[in-house]
């Protein structure tokens, strides 16, 4: 749990500072108040596309590079075999 308290604790603290920023008890530095005001609503949003961009490219390329893995190839296969293998002892169709 000590990791989710830590990755909780950053997103209060981001998520703190982002809304005290919004309605402005703070100033943005370097940044003209006109077009902080325009970002700052679109951000969230922005953060939220990123991420699951990211999530999906990751994902993508997890799949594209699954092949070059001969190790990790042949263990799942195993596995899988293993597992079918197990419900077929159980009386399970599973061909």
């Amino acid at each position: 749990m000590a990791r989710a308290h830590r990755v909780g604790g950053i997103a209060l603290f981001i998520t703190i500072a982002y809304l005290l920023t919004f309605y402005e008890f703070f100033a943005v530095p370097l940044i003209d108040q006109e077009v902080a005001q325009k970002v700052l609503p679109a951000l969230p949003w922005w953060l939220l596309v990123s991420f699951g961009s990211y999530s999906l490219w990751s994902i993508g390329w997890g799949l594209f590079t699954f092949r070059d893995c001969p190790e990790a190839y042949t263990e799942l296969l195993g596995e899988i075999a293993q597992a079918k293998n197990e419900l077929r002892a159980k009386g399970v169709s599973v061909d």
